[in-house]
């Protein structure tokens, strides 16, 4: 297929000229004509082709109908879309009761947004689960890829099992761990009711909400961790295993000193995925603690701001949290970007 449109492309940089044949002498016969080798230059089709060529590779140039437009596409409905919500955020649009007033444009919004409790609170649960569910994910992982690695029996199956709640969506994880967290029936509450603990309202208690809902993503995210880590493992080459137990290291300082320190690209891109999920953690806290109103404890930015937008009809206010939630986002990819164009992978 490609060379199928390198063909035609060439066979359309060449339609500016007539059909041409060489003479001897130099010059060139068209239509029957004799004219000047002189005669017979570039067009400015031809002149505008070689320049792409020069400046972008005839590869690029040749392949332009495969990525021209799904980069329309993306350009009109995701960079779009972005550019539209923010010039929302920055007007007093309430919803389809009025057009937005694109002609006073101004910041009232984020500074409504840094005077409000409620947005302070969200923000601040926002950067708890952000932190605390990616650092328990990867601890987790970590642990769960070093055993795996260990060369234990049912490798595969128990690579399977941890791996299985990742391919879950975030209803159904919600809805499992909403039996479990049931007050009068749920397991957990058995299973410590054993100890003679509880029971514990784990979903309507606002001091102990938010870990809840960090155990259960860390239930659902640490089976990615362990594989990321598991492939870091494996990469790593059997010497630096052999030198370490030469030099006398026992297995803890083996891995503390010499192997996890090698895990520095895995952890960083495992990192960088855990955050954006946490990030778009909104339909499972939905699901897991009703609606658009949770628990003062387990309001995060996601929840407020379609809250705000839809529940109560500001849509300028809730766009600022969506620009703010956005600005988050790119504080987490940007820098990951920066690194991996560092190491020459992009």
């Amino acid at each position: 297929m490609l060379d199928f449109y390198r063909r035609l492309y060439h066979a359309l940089s060449r339609s500016s000229r007539d059909e041409e044949t060489a003479r001897p002498d130099g010059g060139v016969v068209s239509d029957g004509s004799v004219t000047d080798s002189s005669a017979s230059e570039p067009g400015p089709i031809e002149r505008l082709s070689s320049a792409a060529d020069r400046r972008f590779g005839s590869d690029f140039i040749e392949s332009t109908p495969f990525w021209l437009p799904p980069f329309l596409l993306m350009a009109l409905f995701v960079y779009g879309a972005i550019i539209w919500n923010l010039l929302i955020s920055l007007t007093d649009y309430q919803g389809f009761a009025n057009a937005p007033d694109y002609s006073n444009l101004d910041l009232d919004n984020y500074a409504r947004a840094l005077a409000d409790p409620g947005f302070i609170d969200a923000a601040v649960n926002t950067f708890i689960l952000l932190i605390a569910f990616t650092v328990a994910t990867l601890a987790v992982g970590l642990v769960l890829a070093i055993l795996v690695d260990r060369g234990i029996r049912f490798e595969n199956t128990f690579r399977t099992i941890y791996l299985l709640p990742m391919s879950l969506s975030f209803v159904v994880t919600a809805q499992f761990w909403l039996w479990m967290y049931n007050f009068n029936n749920g397991i957990v509450n058995r299973i410590i009711g054993v100890f003679g603990v509880g029971p514990v309202s784990w979903l309507g208690n606002q001091g102990i909400v938010l870990w809840a809902i960090i155990f259960a993503l860390m239930w659902q995210f640490s089976g990615y961790a362990m594989v990321v880590y598991l492939a870091g493992l494996r990469a790593i080459p059997t010497e630096h295993y052999e030198a370490a137990q030469v030099d006398g290291a026992s297995t803890l300082k083996m891995y503390w000193r010499v192997i996890i320190p090698q895990l520095k690209g895995a952890t960083i891109s495992a990192a960088v995925v855990l955050m954006v999920f946490a990030m778009k953690a909104f339909d499972f806290l939905y699901s897991l603690v009703g609606g658009y109103r949770p628990p003062n404890g387990a309001d995060i930015l996601a929840t407020k701001m379609v809250r705000e937008a839809y529940a109560n009809l500001n849509w300028a206010y809730g766009a600022a949290i969506a620009i703010v939630l956005f600005a988050m986002a790119l504080s987490v990819i940007g820098p990951y970007l920066v690194y991996e164009y560092r190491r020459n992978n992009l």
